[in-house]
């Protein structure tokens, strides 16, 4: 879409027919819309839908990511004048990309969400496009990895976090955001010979087969190495990239319920985001941003990035087939 088209528009983000293109609204007026993607419901043509979950009922300390996906929606909207830095390419030129919006649930029946939760993201993956999940807390990755395994059976898992999240429960009503990469192993939703964990810095007894880089591995032998490996554990079956926030240093994102000190670096994430290029992605989640315990903003911006970088994985190899 042309600058003077751009100005021509009352907002973009409810009246642009042509899905694809950059947009060049004021970041600072109009709606909200990630990317300044247009709303709908409407999946036809779709290749990518945006969407959010703004739920952080199963925390085991600090709430508010339920404003989660609001933030990063408005942090995104620095980024959509210009082509992503560095991937040689423009997805959002390439392919369709939609905000779907956030995903409705009742607050009070937090027993209903799980279902609630699969039965969104298999709505849209039956309609054809991939799904990039703006969270709210970490559980959330749980119910859309059944989604996922419904339609590719068991997939390749890489997690990005400070905590393995594979705290013992085989209690699977429990709704809780530390335990949701045990449920999804024990459960046989993610294959842990195709799973990896990158950044971990807190003690975890038993990692059920999953592979591990912890932060240190990844101070000391570089991203390179570290997408590398990445690359080498997944293959070329479908994967599904979950960003827990706390991956980062606290100095990068201090806004989320648990931060633990010592971890990535914001170029360090970007470099082995970038450098996974190839693999089969077939979606991903930004989860655990919280913008109460972040004034500057800074952690918002990081997720809307990270999430940026989901858009062109998503898009490299189907640009490639």
């Amino acid at each position: 879409m042309a600058l003077e088209d751009a100005r021509n528009e009352v907002d973009v983000a409810f009246t642009r027919e042509d899905r694809r293109g950059l947009a060049f609204e004021n970041a600072f007026g109009g709606a909200t819309s990630f990317l300044r993607r247009r709303y709908t419901k409407d999946l036809a043509g779709v290749d990518l839908a945006i969407t959010g979950v703004g739920f952080d009922q199963a925390v085991s300390h600090r709430t508010g990511t339920r404003f989660g996906p609001r933030a990063i929606r408005e942090a995104s909207c620095l980024q959509p004048y210009d082509p992503p830095y560095g991937w040689g390419y423009d997805p959002l030129e390439e392919f369709a990309v939609v905000d779907y919006g956030d995903m409705a649930f009742d607050y009070a029946k937090v027993a209903d969400f799980p279902d609630r939760l699969t039965a969104h993201i298999r709505g849209i993956l039956t309609a054809g496009p991939g799904t990039v999940t703006l969270g709210g807390d970490h559980y959330i990755t749980y119910p859309i990895l059944k989604a996922y395994a419904e339609r590719f059976g068991p997939i390749g898992l890489i997690q990005f976090d400070a905590h393995s999240d594979l705290w013992p429960d085989d209690d699977l009503s429990r709704i809780d955001h530390g335990t949701m990469t045990y449920k999804a192993v024990r459960t046989g939703l993610v294959d842990p010979a195709r799973s990896v964990q990158v950044g971990i810095r807190t003690e975890c007894e038993d990692y059920l087969g999953v592979n591990v880089i912890d932060a240190r591995a990844v101070h000391e032998k570089g991203a390179d190495w570290t997408a590398a490996r990445v690359r080498e554990i997944v293959g070329q079956g479908p994967t599904y990239l979950s960003f827990d926030i706390d991956a980062l240093d606290p100095a990068f994102a201090p806004g989320t319920g648990t931060p633990v000190w010592g971890g990535l670096a914001s170029w360090q994430a970007a470099a082995i985001l970038r450098g996974l290029a190839g693999i089969n992605l077939v979606g991903g989640d930004v989860v655990e941003v919280s913008p109460p315990y972040d004034t500057t903003g800074a952690t918002a911006v990081a997720g809307a990035h990270v999430a940026m970088e989901l858009i062109c994985l998503y898009g490299w190899t189907r640009r490639k087939a």
